[in-house]
């Protein structure tokens, strides 16, 4: 027998060699039904694999981001089935899950998958379903596995096999379909009973450039046709949201590729929108105690291998820049701690000097492939809302809660209801990539639980997911319409101070090294606007809106008291504009209302006569007539209950 530990650390005997799938039939029917997946032992697992030791459990349904990923994964095998029986011939490279769904990327030699035919796909992936094939995990010798594929003629999956460690390969076969594969997967096809493909586009293989492009085919499936009917009334939600479309409409940015791929070209109104989050957040940094800093775009490469920056993107990167000088060598900064740490090193600190809390909206460059940049939300150059505290270690839990507390104030300011704070920990297992002492990384882990704990923040824990350098804490935002987005980080660091050599004098006249905390509310100013254009579907809040109001003159006949209601309101602080187009109302009214613009102002004889304004207000219609000072009056009135609220 071994003992199975539950969540709720109860403990119950099963026969060595029982599967999670056993297990959950032993508990109840319809739990077997509905589990998907199981975490034994901190490793997510296919429910029909043997349990040979004393083990932890975790069963994983649908709502469960461990079940959807075996889902999904089973479904990109099951598309791969598809595709071979309907193009033999093709190769196949890789197949993830991925947050929505799943992709598969495939050389089609030759071939061209047009719109119109995954439908055709789409059918034949409910056949295969319907055949209730098992997915059966074998493990194979490296020798076997390039026998395999080579006898196949499926170079892409010989390539990876070259990569991999024999001992560590594994085949998944559903029906007569095999492919190479670490899992997990479902107990079998049949409940996959609903599906879209829902795109085609171009990889590279292994993301180069220099490599072959590739047909990567996005698909989704779901255990109940209800769901994916729901799913796809969000999709065309989503459309309507989209932030691009929304960004050229609203005239807030732009892109040229003159300028190149991924640099947002800032357009007077997105210019505005975005000065006005940094001076909000301005605002609150200076209430806590913050200082602005501004450092330079550039840097020598030697700072960013000091710190640990080059060895993690200097590979990926833009390439160095190279001066008359020989002996000098430049990079564009992938990140702003290394130049604030020089900051901090600029002159002798002491224990009274701490905290030392720096602030910059400082850009940084990183070189993403140009198939996988998106509109605002994965650019190469963006601005990050940047701050790095330098703290004693008793001041450390007081700083890293004061932080969440900005956070918090923020996401409540601009309606951010619904978020889960996730503790990004270290892999349990694979050590490797993260620099610094054990020592310093449980200190790190422990602050950030204790602090999340004392603030009472809906919490999950995520293990492999922590920055290079140290724990952190991610803010996981739902916006309007239930997608998840991460807004907001806050980072514990023992490494950099210590690479970079950062002292201060302690009260006890020696040399101590500070704690330091990485923070970015926003994250970066590029992904937030795209982010709140989307949740917002592009009507901010009054107080941030480039445009608050416009006045809308009946005819020419009152375009002059329109102009003197404009005067008084911008007088006021009340960012207004004027169209005076020779349109109908109604025709200005409809436009109007389509740049999201919050208040319509109709001006005409009787406004005119009685000194007033008729009022409608986005989405309410008709609020009545007032005069032009209780109308400002009312608007400086809505935008201070925004900011206080």
């Amino acid at each position: 027998m071994i003992k199975i530990t539950f969540p709720d650390n109860t403990v119950k005997e099963y026969p060595v060699g029982s599967t999670s799938l056993d297990i959950a039939k032993s508990i109840s029917p319809r739990l077997a039904q509905d589990v998907l997946a199981a975490t034994v032992n901190g490793q997510v697992w296919d429910l029909t694999r043997p349990i040979t030791t004393d083990s932890t459990l975790k069963l994983h349904k649908w709502d469960d981001a461990e079940g959807k990923h075996a889902f999904w994964h089973s479904s990109a095998h099951l598309m791969a089935e598809a595709l071979e029986a309907i193009y033999p011939g093709i190769k196949l490279a890789i197949g993830p899950s991925i947050e929505n769904g799943f992709y598969y990327d495939v050389d089609l030699e030759g071939h061209q998958i047009i719109e119109a035919e995954l439908a055709k796909i789409e059918e034949k992936m409910l056949e295969l379903a319907r055949t209730k094939s098992p997915f059966v995990r074998t493990e194979v010798s490296k020798d076997e596995a390039l026998k395999t594929y080579t006898e196949k003629g499926d170079p892409y999956k010989v390539e990876l096999i070259q990569d991999l460690t024999d001992g560590t390969i594994t085949f998944y076969t559903q029906g007569n379909f095999t492919d190479l594969c670490r899992g997990p997967h479902l107990p079998d096809t049949s409940s996959i009973k609903a599906v879209k493909l829902t795109n085609i586009a171009g990889a590279y293989w292994r993301g180069n450039e220099k490599n072959k492009m590739l047909t990567r085919i996005y698909g989704i499936t779901f255990p109940q046709k209800k769901l994916l009917d729901e799913y796809l009334v969000m999709l065309e939600e989503a459309k309507k949201r989209d932030h691009r479309k929304l960004g050229k409409e609203l005239e807030l940015f732009t892109f040229s590729q003159r300028v190149g791929q991924g640099l947002p070209l800032w357009l007077p109104k997105g210019a505005e929108l975005r000065s006005r989050l940094e001076d909000f957040l301005k605002k609150i940094q200076k209430k806590y105690g913050y200082q602005q800093v501004i450092t330079p775009h550039i840097g020598q490469k030697d700072l960013y291998v000091t710190s640990g920056h080059y060895a993690k993107y200097g590979k990926d990167s833009f390439q160095p820049i190279h001066t008359p000088d020989e002996t000098e060598e430049f990079l564009l900064k992938p990140m702003n701690c290394p130049h604030h740490c020089e900051i901090y090193k600029a002159k002798p600190r002491s224990y009274k000097d701490l905290p030392l809390r720096l602030a910059e909206f400082g850009t940084v460059y990183r070189y993403e492939q140009s198939g996988e940049l998106h509109g605002l939300t994965r650019v190469r150059g963006f601005t990050q809302d940047d701050a790095h505290l330098f703290c004693r270690p008793d001041q450390l839990k007081d700083e890293f809660m004061k932080v969440i507390d900005i956070v918090l104030y923020i996401f409540k300011t601009l309606d951010f209801k619904d978020y889960t704070a996730q503790i990004s920990l270290r892999d349990k297992v694979n050590r490797e990539k993260y620099i610094g002492t054990e020592e310093n990384w449980e200190k790190a882990e422990q602050a950030i639980i204790e602090a999340a704990a004392e603030k009472g923040l809906n919490t999950v824990v995520e293990y492999g997911e922590a920055a290079f350098y140290g724990p952190k804490l991610d803010f996981m935002v739902k916006d309007a319409i239930g997608r998840k987005w991460q807004l907001g980080t806050i980072q514990v660091d023992y490494n950099l101070p210590e690479r970079f050599d950062l002292e201060y004098i302690g009260s006890d006249d020696k040399r101590h090294r500070p704690i330091m905390i990485h923070r970015a509310p926003f994250g970066s100013m590029e992904r937030f606007v795209a982010v709140l254009l989307e949740h917002t579907s592009g009507k901010f809040p009054l107080w941030l809106t480039p445009e608050q109001v416009v006045i809308l003159p009946i005819s020419e006949k009152y375009n002059e008291y329109a102009e003197n209601v404009l005067n008084l309101l911008n007088n006021s602080d009340i960012r207004a504009v004027l169209d005076d187009r020779n349109e109908k109302i109604g025709k200005k009214i409809r436009d109007n209302e389509l740049k999201r613009i919050p208040y319509l102002l109709v001006v005409g004889e009787k406004e005119a006569e009685t000194q007033t304004v008729a009022v409608r207000k986005q989405g309410e219609g008709d609020k009545g007539s007032m005069t032009i000072e209780q109308f400002a009056s009312l608007i400086k009135a809505e935008v201070e209950n925004q900011i206080a609220g």
